[in-house]
């Protein structure tokens, strides 16, 4: 049985990222990028589809871990009876794609076993073993190949491979697990202390232009490296999560595949790398983005595979039984095929942010803006699915409407502000901008609830709301901004953290059962309080939050109330972005909350 969520490292390389346990389990590892197929697999199912554990043998182990300071290599410390042994696991930020799992003895002798159980194809295929003539073991499963090289002796015992060896004080043993395709050499090896050194140096100086001067720096640090985690570096795409299908409800069926990238999250990830120091991975995220809804406007998705891909079908695992026993297991997402009309709000609004920051434009931009405002100016009159990509039928949402409006917002000031912008029709879209101002707060907005809704004639309250003033369609103080805010603390806040929406007796989402908190839900309300100069409370809310972190600081998509334990996939970007944005919304004059909103004006109300 996979551990509870929030006992999970995560290690990576920039490409894909493997999650240990606390007992030093590997339970998912997706080789050699972050949507492949896995070959450890143990987290959606049992060991007999994959894992690789190394730890002592004892019967009593107390065990701590750590990352180093500033960089992703884990640290973990187990302590038996008889001595002390310290396990550093990392992957290397180097050519080709490896593991190393390096055991050095710190104080006595230590017995340690190791079981390595290769399963490729998410824990459906049993690879071929053999070794090669240096002795290394390999395994193979057709275009896959896994070659092991072990500074101790290795042997196959009911289909996995088994070491146990003692280490005492002063001595090293290292794994290293290396892949490559079937049909090529095997993948070279590496120098595991040289490499440790480098991937050390690497995440260090990365980590160090970070932001600093708030409450919170070392929770603040540690999620900007979860995201830097989180980015393929080939192509600049940021993934939401490594995993799939770990459930939004323990035993449900919300079980969604997270390995893409939304757009839905690219404004609010540009403002917390650019405003945490990080232009670069800004600028490769806003490249990304735009070769990603670069063509035709009617085919833009709401996500993306790594490199821009759009075919992404979704499909049921059904030889895996779940996290848990949360089934179905699904890979790729059929929310690809959905339309939500939010997309091109975020699209227009991370694009003039990062104009505004100093990233520059080019011809291919502006153009692309053009065509995408002329589709966007007769589609935004249509229902959506909805920032929630919901499967119970389009609706008119209000927080989709919103967004609509961003978009012509943003692009008014872009193409308006910019010099090397080409002639555009500003008035026809100042018109529709103001026309789509007017429906939404006519038809958005209850006076019986005194508060916005979740989609035209509803009676139902949405976090997504919260965004209103973030995205400045209306001032933060604007009495119905107000009123939403209050609505949704009465009815949406349960047990200090806030829902999207109230699960219970609706058919709009087209699901059964709930779900945990969806955490950035939480920050947003943290936002509104620090916008409203309520700083108390939206300090409590932030330690309320970061309170839920595990013992690394790294947070799932959701966090369970009744059971208080993480759920949904893990680490999420969303959920270390938004704890990103607030903790700097909070500490400085002018957060990103600020900057989306008000165009770089003077922020009216700070905490910090």
């Amino acid at each position: 049985m996979a551990a509870r969520i929030e006992d999970y490292a995560l290690v990576g390389d920039g490409h894909t990222a493997a999650l240990i346990s606390r007992e030093g389990s590997v339970d998912w590892l997706c080789f050699p990028h972050f949507d492949a197929s896995a070959c450890f697999a143990a987290l959606l199912g049992t060991p007999e589809h994959g894992f690789w554990r190394l730890a002592p043998v004892a019967q009593h182990v107390e065990t701590s871990r750590r990352y180093r300071d500033g960089t992703l290599v884990l640290e973990t410390r187990h302590a038996t009876r008889e001595g002390k042994v310290l396990v550093t696991d990392y992957m290397p930020i180097c050519d080709g794609a490896h593991l190393i799992r390096l055991v050095e003895g710190v104080h006595g002798r230590v017995a340690m076993r190791m079981d390595l159980s290769l399963r490729f194809d998410y824990g459906s295929a049993v690879p071929w073993v053999s070794r090669n003539e240096w002795g290394d073991l390999r395994a193979i499963s057709g275009p896959h190949k896994v070659v092991l090289r072990a500074q101790a002796p290795v042997w196959g015992s009911d289909q996995t491979t088994v070491s146990e060896f003692t280490v005492r004080a002063g001595e090293t043993v290292a794994f290293t697990l290396s892949y490559g395709a079937s049909h090529e050499e095997d993948p070279a090896p590496v120098e595991p202390r040289k490499v440790l050194a480098a991937t050390d140096a690497f995440w260090r100086d990365w980590s160090r232009h970070c932001a600093c001067g708030t409450p919170w720096d070392d929770i603040l640090k540690r999620s900007l490296l979860t995201l830097k985690a989180l980015i393929y570096m080939p192509t600049g795409g940021i993934v939401a999560a490594p995993t799939t299908s770990l459930p939004e409800q323990l035993g449900g069926v919300r079980n969604w595949d997270y390995r893409f990238c939304w757009l839905r999250d690219s404004t609010f990830t540009l403002l917390a790398l650019m405003d945490a120091g990080f232009v670069e991975e800004a600028r490769a995220w806003r490249d990304w983005l735009l070769r990603a809804v670069a063509g035709n406007p009617e085919q833009a998705h709401i996500l993306y595979g790594i490199a821009g891909e759009r075919l992404l079908p979704e499909i049921e695992l059904d030889w895996l039984p779940g996290y848990e026993g949360s089934r179905p297991v699904r890979v790729g997402n059929a929310a690809t095929q959905q339309f939500q009309l939010d997309v091109y709000g975020e699209v227009f609004d991370a694009l003039y942010q990062a104009r505004r920051r100093g990233l520059g434009s080019d011809a291919t931009a502006w153009q692309v803006g053009l065509v995408l405002m002329d589709f966007l100016a007769k589609a935004w009159r249509e229902p959506d699915e909805g920032i929630w990509e919901v499967r119970g039928g389009r609706k008119h949402f209000v927080h989709s409407k919103v967004m609509a409006w961003v978009a012509f917002d943003r692009a008014i000031r872009g193409f308006s502000e910019a010099r090397d912008a080409p002639a555009a029709p500003i008035e026809r879209w100042v018109q529709i901008r103001d026309e789509i101002h007017r429906e939404v707060c006519q038809k958005g907005f209850d006076p019986e609830l005194n508060s916005f809704v979740q989609y035209y004639g509803s009676k139902r309250l949405d976090a997504s709301l919260l965004l209103i003033a973030h995205m400045g369609f209306l001032p933060q103080d604007d009495l119905r901004v107000v009123g939403t805010v209050e609505a949704i603390g009465r009815h949406l806040l349960r047990d200090g953290f806030v829902l999207r929406y109230d699960t219970e007796g609706q058919a709009t989402d087209g699901l059964p059962g709930g779900e945990g908190a969806f955490l950035p839900c939480s920050f947003w309300y943290a936002d509104n309080l620090i916008g409203l100069g309520r700083c108390d409370e939206a300090r409590a809310m932030i330690e309320r939050l970061i309170g839920v972190c595990n013992d690394l600081g790294l947070v799932a998509e959701e966090y369970d109330q009744v059971e208080k334990r993480l759920v949904g996939n893990f680490p999420q970007a969303f959920s270390h972005v938004a704890l990103v944005n607030t903790i700097l919304n909070f500490a400085q004059a002018q957060g990103p909350a600020q900057e989306r909103s008000e165009g770089g004006r003077p922020h009216r109300r700070s905490c910090g």
